[in-house]
């Protein structure tokens, strides 16, 4: 007995001293395995005489079971253990933000929400939405707008032309959206209210001017329309997307070759701090030129001016952005940076509307 006893104590430090539960799954097999010491004693009880045999079963089974209820606490103990250790390394700490998921890290660039700020507008006040080419005639661009041969914007320094075709005409890049308002009269019948966003091209390049830029222009056509309307239109407008309550306006003579009477418009605003702000203050910015639809347009499209009249304007989309949300510089607008996105641009499902406002 003297022999199991040392064998128990062997087996209990062994136990102890398991650091996983593979080095604990060693100790079982070599003390209760199929040829583990404890198992060895037990199947050598059939060789011993029947009172020995009572007495050295007796204290095998016990010592069998001391080895067993301590094998099952020491698991217990590295099972606990391990698990601790998982959780540790797989900590997760709840504080942190989650990330936000596509739509949410999205952001609209400022270009297309002010071209949506634009058509809201104008939709409520009655006004389809009219869209053209990027390339077109010299026709359409020029000759039927009333602008004469020899004007300077028909120079190469201001407009981008495409080499001449097998008939010898050049193509331009529009260098406004003008042509549209041309093919709109050209394809519909008075009355006519269209506003006509989109992309245009001229040779010059700057802290306010790119190559490529974006125009926004308005058509009304009809039998009644006159000054007075435009001016109501414009003074709406600003008002609206500005998102100020009132704004005052000063209309000063100009020249554009498709309108007449032609106008330029300044829009009341007070500079403070590197700020420009609308509809206060004592200062004046040109924000965008107007008039009436010159009669020699109106004839090359096949409407009789002595039946039909109407007015047009038109304005950067560009430079109305970077004033309403305090941008300097233009250039980046085409960077496509996406650090300078992320701080100007907007979430792609707040859509502007008129009852909930712009930017809300």
């Amino acid at each position: 007995m003297t022999d199991l006893a040392a064998l128990e104590r062997a087996i209990l430090t062994d136990i102890d001293a398991a650091a996983d539960e593979a080095a604990l799954e060693a100790v079982r097999i070599g003390a209760l395995g199929k040829k583990g010491s404890i198992s060895e004693l037990l199947s050598g009880l059939g060789r011993m005489a029947p009172e020995e045999r009572r007495t050295a079963g007796a204290a095998i089974n016990v010592a069998k079971e001391t080895v067993t209820q301590a094998l099952a606490a020491r698991r217990a103990v590295l099972k606990a253990a391990a698990l601790e250790a998982r959780l540790a390394a797989e900590a997760v700490d709840v504080t942190l933000p989650t990330r936000e998921n596509g739509i949410g890290a999205g952001r609209l660039h400022p270009i297309s929400q002010v071209i949506d700020e634009i058509t809201t507008i104008f939709a409520d006040m009655g006004f389809a939405i009219a869209e053209g080419p990027d390339i077109e005639t010299d026709d359409y661009n020029f000759t039927m707008l009333n602008f004469p041969p020899g004007h300077p914007a028909r120079e190469m320094h201001d407009t981008f032309f495409f080499a001449p075709d097998e008939t010898g005409e050049r193509k331009v890049l529009r260098t406004h959206t003008s042509p549209v308002q041309v093919r709109t009269m050209l394809s519909q019948k008075p009355p006519i209210r269209v506003v006509i966003p989109g992309r245009t091209y001229r040779n010059d390049s700057d802290q306010t001017h790119t190559p490529m830029f974006h125009q926004v222009e308005g058509l009304v056509i009809d039998k009644t329309s006159h000054v007075g309307h435009m001016k109501w239109v414009l003074e709406e407008f600003c008002r609206a997307f500005f998102e100020v309550p009132s704004v005052k306006m000063r209309f000063r003579p100009s020249f554009f070759p498709f309108t007449e009477p032609s106008l330029e418009v300044d829009i009341q605003c007070a500079r403070k701090g590197g700020e420009i702000r609308f509809g206060e203050g004592e200062d004046w910015l040109e924000i965008l030129g107007c008039g009436m639809v010159h009669p020699n347009v109106l004839r090359n499209c096949g409407l009789d001016p002595d039946e039909y009249q109407g007015f047009a304007w038109g304005m950067g989309i560009d430079r109305i952005a970077m004033l309403k949300y305090g941008m300097p510089d233009l250039r980046p607008f085409f960077d496509a940076d996406v650090r300078w996105l992320a701080h100007y641009g907007f979430r792609p499902l707040d859509m502007p509307s008129l009852a909930g406002g712009l930017t809300a």
